[in-house]
Parts: structure tokens; sequence; C-alpha cells
């Protein structure tokens, strides 16, 4: 597995996990806890070594079952957490990012993660309430104590990483990008090039549609997150078909599957760019590991854009809710 740098020198693999799927999110969650802490293992024997999970995604057994699953390979291994918001009976009640919460939530989570130290530290969405600024410096008093080795943001706009930048370095900014979500691409990234962040996609495979594994056949189980985006509706999963086949006759070309070829995309636009798919299955860690196996030329590339930007895509990517704890 190559290795890619994020900012401040935060060297992680070039494609990470993310642990969410794993406890939520996806239909019914597995019922035996050895065989994710077996894909988790696996994926480090693999080469992976940066490994996404947050305090929310459960609440808070997925951080349990990534710590367990990794304490003997602690030494080995990047954890990137997040924090902000606030979880009252089990259920999200909304944001909270006052600067004693996140001083909570940090020392919740070094417990359940089995560790000494977060490695990377994010804010899960943008709170309003308070100012990034105090953010930013509650979590540099976190690095300071050595609680905490760096300061990371999701799903923020330019200007307030900008403002949080001034306070606190950022090493990182965790957003959903991929073929079909280009919304980082105005602004974040040439903000992130300027300032020298890294840049984290989650659902870089476009949450499954673009590994040609969902079409407008399939059918969500109870629990699934995808029967409530609008973007996963029958219809738009119809209309958006053309995008995944161009991606899948290309892949074909190539010897590789669709996901890799979606991955390999995002890997060839910034070597700063790491992309975290999420997954239950061991054969798909070494399915998308091997994507950074997969050159793309620049003619192939151009081509990607170019049908994406034609096909376009049907549908947010996100409900009404959660567009708005976007860009903030």
């Amino acid at each position: 597995m190559h290795t890619r740098t994020l900012g401040q020198g935060l060297r992680v693999s070039a494609i990470g996990l993310g642990a969410m799927g794993m406890s939520q999110s996806y239909g019914p969650n597995p019922g035996n806890r050895q065989d994710m802490i077996g894909v988790l293992r696996g994926a480090v024997e693999r080469g992976v070594t940066f490994f996404d999970t947050a305090e929310v995604y459960g609440p808070y057994v997925n951080e349990d079952l990534v710590g367990e699953a990794l304490a003997p390979v602690r030494d080995e291994v990047v954890l990137a957490t997040k924090f902000g918001w606030r979880i009252e009976d089990g259920k999200t009640t909304g944001l909270d990012s006052r600067p004693e919460q996140i001083k909570r939530v940090a020392d919740a989570s070094l417990r359940r993660l089995r560790t000494e130290t977060i490695d990377l530290f994010y804010q899960h969405r943008v709170d309003p309430d308070v100012p990034v600024e105090e953010v930013a410096g509650a979590v540099g008093e976190l690095v300071e104590a050595g609680k905490v080795r760096h300061f990371g943001l999701s799903e923020a706009a330019a200007s307030t990483i900008r403002r949080a930048h001034a306070v606190h370095p950022v090493t990182a900014v965790q957003s959903e990008y991929s073929l079909w979500t280009r919304d980082p691409e105005p602004e974040i990234l040439p903000t992130l090039a300027e300032l020298g962040i890294g840049f984290v996609p989650f659902s870089p495979l476009g949450k499954g549609f673009l590994t040609g594994t969902v079409d407008a056949t399939t059918t969500f189980t109870d629990g699934d997150v995808r029967g409530t985006i609008p973007r996963f509706s029958q219809d738009n999963r119809a209309a958006n078909q053309q995008l995944v086949d161009h991606v899948a006759a290309l892949a074909r070309a190539k010897g590789a599957t669709p996901g890799q070829v979606a991955l390999a995309w995002l890997l060839a636009q910034q070597p700063w760019i790491v992309p975290i798919p999420g997954t239950r299955r061991i054969e798909r860690v070494e399915e998308n590991a091997a994507a950074t196996q997969v050159a793309l030329s620049a003619d192939e590339r151009a081509d990607l854009d170019a049908a994406a930007g034609r096909i376009g895509v049907h549908g947010d990517r996100y409900n009404e809710l959660h567009m708005r704890y976007v860009g903030r």
C-alpha cells in the first residue's frame, strides 16, 4: 500500500477504511462482532493504516469496536474520530461543539478507542452557535495536553476552514467527494491546496452506487440510509445509471472493477487526497486497496470528467434535514 501525507506531516495509507457501516446506516448490523474485528485487523495486514470512526456512530459502539480491533496494532495505525453532536438517550438531538463538550467527548473517545492519543480529531459538523475559533482553540488545548495530535473539520465551508486554520493548524478536511459528488471542487480544494491541508473524501464510491452493485431494481432493507436519500430514489437511480455504465466500461478495458476506477480517479486529483471507503467485507478491503495500482491516463481522467459533466447527477446527496448541516 502506498502512503500519502495529509496536512502537518500526517502520513497515512493512500486508501483508508471508514468504519461507520460496521455499526449503522447500511441495513441490519452484522450479528458477529468478531467478524468485523477480523475485517479491521485484516485491513491492517493488507496495508491499511488509516481508520475513521466517530462517537455518534452507533452511537459509541463503533468507537468501541475500532478500539478493540486495533488495540493490538495501535502503534501501526492512525485513528480518526469526531465530536460535535449532542447525544441524549442514544439519539442525536442537535449540534454541540462547546469547548467543555469537546473535552468531555475527547476523554470518552480515548477510553473507547483504548488509546492515550487521538491521531486526528474532527469537528463532525460546524456548529453555528459556537465560533469555530473557539472550537480550534479547544482542540489546540487537547493537542497541548497530549490527548490529540491533529485537528480536522468535516463538511465545512472554505471561509470556516480559513478561520479555524488561523487559530490552530487544520490537518485534514473530510467531506463527501466522488465522481458524482463534485461539490468540493470550486472552493474547498483550492483552499486546501493554498493552506497545505489534506482532504479525506467519505462515500468515495457514492455509497455503493459507483461500484455497479446498486441499480434501479435494488431494494433497500430497513435501516439502510440510502432509502432516505433523494439520489437513491428509484427514478434517480435509473437516471444516474448512465454514469456508472461509463465507469464500468472503462474498468472492463483496464481489467479493473468500477469501484477501483472511481477510487483511482480520486487518487489522481491530488497527492494529498486520501479516500476512506467503508465496507464489512475483507474482499472489498482488498479490492479497494488494489485501486492504488490502477493508473488512469490524462485522457482517461478527462473522459471521466467529461462524462460526469455531460450526464450530470439526479437527486440531492442528503435529505433536506441533513443538507442543513453542510457547508457552514
